[in-house]
C-alpha cells in the first residue's frame, strides 16, 4: 500500500541553531544545513508525506514510544545546551494515524510500542532542529520516534525499524521517509574546552573509527558494519547507543541491504562529536524478516542474546 522513499542518517547539532543567528558563529554550520535542504527536497520529488524521525535526545526508561499528535507549536530552549538552542519557535503537524499503525505493527512484532496520539509531550530536538530546516513551511507531517534508549537491546530496536517498515509499506495509504537523528561518535569535548573543539573530534581514534564507518557505508559493506555496530556504539561512544542507527537497517534490511550510502554533507566534528548527512537509498525488502545484532549494548556493556528477528 505505501512507500518507504527515502532513509538517512542525520546531524541535529544545536551550533545549526546558532548558525543562523548574527554573531561570531553566523553561517558556522551552513554545509550541513544545506544537507538537510537537499534531503528535505529528494523527499518533495518523491513525494513523501510524512517524515519518521528516530530521535536521540528522546530518552525513555521503558518501551518504545511514538510521538504522533496532530499539531505541536511553542518554543523550545534545550535544557542540554540552553546557550546553544534558546528561544527557537517551532510549528508542526503530526501523523496520527501513522503513528497508530507503527505501534500496532510493532507490538504484533513483539516490540512493545506504545503510540501517543493525545498528548501534550513535544518533540524533543533531535526531531525540531532537522525539521526547522527540512519543513520549515510545514510541508511534511511529523512522527517522533524515542531513540535514547538505557535499557533496550540493539535487537530490538533493528527489529522495530523492519516492523515500522512493514507498517509503512502494508498497512499506510502514503509515502514516508525515515531519518536516524544522530552522531557517529559522540564523546563531547571536557567542560572548558568546548571552543577548542568546535570543529573537531575528540580524539584520533574516534576520528579514524568514524571515517573507516562512512567508508564502510559508501562501500556498501553492510555485513561487516552490522557486525561492529555493538561494539562501536560501546567503545565509539555513539550516541544513543545508535539505537537510531540499528532502527535505520533495520527498515532498510540490516545486513542483507545492498546499496552504497550517499553524503551530502561530508563528516564533520562539533564540540568533539562525529556528524554527518548521508542518503542511504532504499532497496526492495525482501523475506518475511531480516538479521539482528549478535549482541546488544546496555549501559556501555554487551548483552548476547537471539541474533534473529
Amino acid at each position: 500500500m505505501g512507500k518507504l522513499a527515502l532513509a538517512a542518517k542525520i546531524t541535529h547539532v544545536p551550533s545549526m541553531y546558532l548558525s543562523e543567528l548574527d554573531g561570531p558563529q553566523k553561517g558556522f554550520r551552513q554545509a550541513a544545513i544545506d544537507g538537510h535542504h537537499e534531503i528535505s527536497r529528494r523527499c518533495r520529488e518523491l513525494g513523501v508525506d510524512t517524515i519518521v524521525v528516530f530521535d536521540t535526545h528522546w530518552l525513555v526508561n521503558a518501551n518504545y514510544h511514538v510521538n504522533c499528535a496532530e499539531h505541536w507549536e511553542g518554543v523550545y530552549t534545550s535544557n542540554e545546551l540552553p546557550h546553544f538552542i534558546n528561544n527557537m519557535p517551532y510549528e508542526m503537524d503530526g501523523n496520527p494515524e501513522l503513528g497508530r499503525l507503527i505501534a500496532e505493527v510493532c507490538n504484533a512484532e513483539g516490540v512493545e510500542t506504545l503510540a501517543h496520539d493525545k498528548t501534550t509531550l513535544a518533540p524533543e530536538y533531535g526531531t525540531l532542529v532537522p525539521m526547522r530546516y527540512m519543513n520549515e513551511d510545514n510541508h511534511f507531517k511529523v512522527v517522533s520516534i524515542s531513540a535514547l534508549l538505557t535499557v533496550h537491546y540493539l535487537n530490538d530496536s533493528a527489529r522495530l525499524g523492519w516492523a515500522i517498515r512493514e507498517a509503512i509499506e502494508k498497512h499506510y495509504d502514503g509515502t514516508v521517509a525515515i531519518l536516524a537523528s544522530g552522531s557517529l561518535s559522540h564523546r563531547f569535548a571536557q567542560n572548558g574546552r568546548a571552543p577548542e573543539f568546535s570543529t573537531k573530534v575528540w580524539s584520533p581514534f574516534l576520528e579514524e573509527l568514524d571515517h573507516r564507518v562512512v567508508q564502510m557505508w559508501e562501500n556498501a559493506e553492510w555485513s561487516t558494519f552490522c557486525e561492529m555496530l555493538p561494539e562501536y556504539a560501546a567503545k565509539g561512544h555513539g550516541e544513543g547507543f545508535m539505537h537510531d542507527t540499528a532502527m535505520l537497517l533495520g527498515a532498510l534490511g540490516w545486513s542483507q541491504y545492498d546499496q552504497k550510502a550517499e553524503v551530502v554533507t561530508p563528516y564533520f566534528g562539533s564540540s568533539g562529536t562525529g556528524q554527518i548527512n548521508a542518503i542511504f537509498p532504499v532497496s526492495p525488502q525482501t523475506g518475511d524478516a531480516v538479521p539482528a545484532p549478535q549482541a546488544s549494548v546496555e549501559n556501555g556493556s554487551f548483552i548476547y542474546g537471539d541474533s534473529r528477528l
